[in-house]
């Protein structure tokens, strides 16, 4: 890993630091061995991420404070019938939460946008305070396979200690294993690179 840290060009943003897992023996045409989790990462992100609260009344309040974007239960409707500023969101954000009695309509309305891109909301109950699940998104990866057995996932940045990069990616590969059959015979290689630089291989 320190390799792949060393011999990425510098440049001028700051770059992420991807895992790259490489599936055997799984049949990922078959929705139930598709894995779709989120991690919380022991040593963060090392960058911003955004989080997004749907919501009214108390819960609106509260997460004013906290989260990167608030969402009403009146603005759902604009919003999904705007379809550019839909989309925009959507890819601007990384992780939504919503009120639970709310989440019918937010599928039903952003579904459509929110869906293909894995972020449909995580539900959160009336009036709760969401600083500590906004806390804990802003920490976390999303592992998702689909019906592909190489996928990506990110693991830091190049600014982080590559100690620190480390342990989060132990963390993912243990997290994985535990939704595979057979575990770490399941995984056929795992790769380190940053966003633009070359791949070395940790497994």
């Amino acid at each position: 890993m320190q390799k792949a840290l060393e011999s990425a060009k510098k440049r001028n943003f700051v770059e992420t630091v991807e895992l790259a897992i490489n599936l055997k023996d799984v049949d990922l045409t078959i929705p139930k061995n598709r894995i779709q989790e989120d991690i919380i990462l022991p040593k963060g992100r090392g960058k911003d991420v955004k989080v997004c609260v749907i919501g009214g009344g108390e819960l609106a309040l509260k997460a004013k404070d906290v989260a990167d974007l608030v969402i009403t239960p009146e603005e759902i409707g604009t919003i999904a019938d705007d379809k550019k500023q839909a989309k925009r969101i959507a890819n601007s954000t990384d992780y939504f939460i919503a009120e639970a009695p709310l989440m019918a309509v937010v599928g039903k309305r952003l579904g459509i946008v929110l869906g293909p891109r894995g972020k449909m909301p995580k539900p959160i109950p009336p009036g709760a305070d969401p600083s500590g699940m906004v806390d804990s998104l802003r920490k976390s990866v999303t592992v998702r396979t689909k019906d592909r057995k190489t996928f990506h996932v990110p693991v830091g940045t190049v600014n982080m200690p590559p100690e620190d990069i480390a342990d989060n990616i132990d963390i993912v590969l243990k997290r994985v294993s535990l939704k595979l059959e057979k575990g770490m015979a399941n995984v056929a290689s795992a790769y380190v690179k940053t966003s633009m630089g070359p791949a070395e291989r940790i497994l």
